[in-house]
């Protein structure tokens, strides 16, 4: 490397003169300067773009605005008061949850009237309404994450309660002036749940006063509702899933006899508005400090999670993996 104070002319050096001294030293310092940044321009940005690479358990992407989630009306609280927050700390984005039925949720998904980054369903066969050419291809694949049993939620201040506590489930909810909350089973996995329980027990128990409650249209409340009906009063029991009814603190007995439970799917949108934002939500719903969230609420984690399909993106090889 030429020294800079020195200029060579035809093999013979020559002392330079001071401004020629300063002209070539400012050369030096700004190819070293390029150079530098060159070596830096390789890293992903920090404002929203998916991370190169399969991103590990543990990284949590940063970045700004908003990530639309829709979700199964069973997690409001979950992600309304939990990890919706918790993301946005994290990671700076924005946290925008809409909730419904699962179903529901799908046709709007498809009928373009909410626009969203991830779709979170309380059943994996929902997806498949979105997958394919023609239902809009919407999704290309899926994560299995977790499971929630069904169980009866109830008012602890229930004139009810001590029964539902002492007594099988499919008696008490038959006595007069019970109160009693479910879904649709037209627009929400939980909803049809519920009614293949009462169903199921009506029969097995020979309980026609029960088969006369599922068929009836003024038990059914949309999911995301049926909570704040119950801890309200107005409902003195309703179907829940067991993650559920921990996040809001509500009591529970069990369906028992039957084995009936929410298994909940994550996915990013295929026409997300938002791509780096939604893989970012899914890696931190899927990462450690969003497992410890879905354990201390009582989900039934699947470890690693199951993926179903083609695509998933690189940036969420990782937290997929369980790596």
């Amino acid at each position: 490397m030429r020294t800079p104070g020195r200029i060579r002319t035809a093999g013979r050096p020559r002392t330079a003169v001071p401004g020629r001294v300063r002209a070539v030293a400012a050369v030096a310092l700004l190819s070293a300067a390029l150079a530098v940044a060159g070596c830096g321009s390789s890293n992903p940005s920090s404002t929203g773009s998916a991370p190169t690479g399969g991103a590990s358990a543990g990284s949590v992407p940063k970045g700004s605005g908003p990530v639309n989630v829709l979700y199964a009306g069973s997690l409001v609280d979950l992600m309304e008061k939990q990890i919706g927050p918790a993301f946005t700390t994290a990671t700076g984005y924005k946290f925008t949850g809409f909730s419904a039925g699962s179903t529901a949720l799908a046709t709007q998904i498809k009928g373009k009237v909410h626009p969203g980054d991830v779709f979170i369903s309380a059943s994996p066969t929902v997806n498949t309404s979105l997958e394919g050419a023609a239902n809009g291809n919407w999704v290309s694949w899926y994560a299995t994450y977790a499971s929630s049993p069904l169980v009866i939620g109830y008012n602890a201040g229930s004139k009810f309660a001590a029964d539902l506590k002492s007594k099988p489930w499919y008696q008490v909810v038959t006595e007069p002036g019970f109160k009693l909350g479910t879904t649709d089973p037209a627009t929400d996995p939980k909803g049809k749940l519920a009614a293949q329980a009462m169903t199921t027990a009506a029969t097995s128990e020979n309980l026609p006063a029960l088969k006369a409650v599922a068929a009836n249209k003024s038990t059914v409340f949309p999911e995301e509702t049926l909570v704040g009906r119950l801890q309200s009063g107005q409902l003195d029991a309703g179907f829940f899933y067991s993650s559920e009814a921990v996040a809001a603190n509500i009591p529970t007995v069990p369906v028992t006899g039957q084995d009936l439970k929410a298994t909940y799917t994550v996915t990013v949108l295929n026409q997300a508005p938002d791509q780096a934002g939604a893989e970012a939500f899914v890696g931190y719903l899927l990462g450690p400090d969003g497992l410890k969230v879905l354990k201390q609420d009582g989900f039934n984690l699947v470890t690693p999670p199951t993926v179903t399909g083609s695509g998933v993106p690189a940036s969420l090889s990782g937290v997929l993996s369980g790596q």
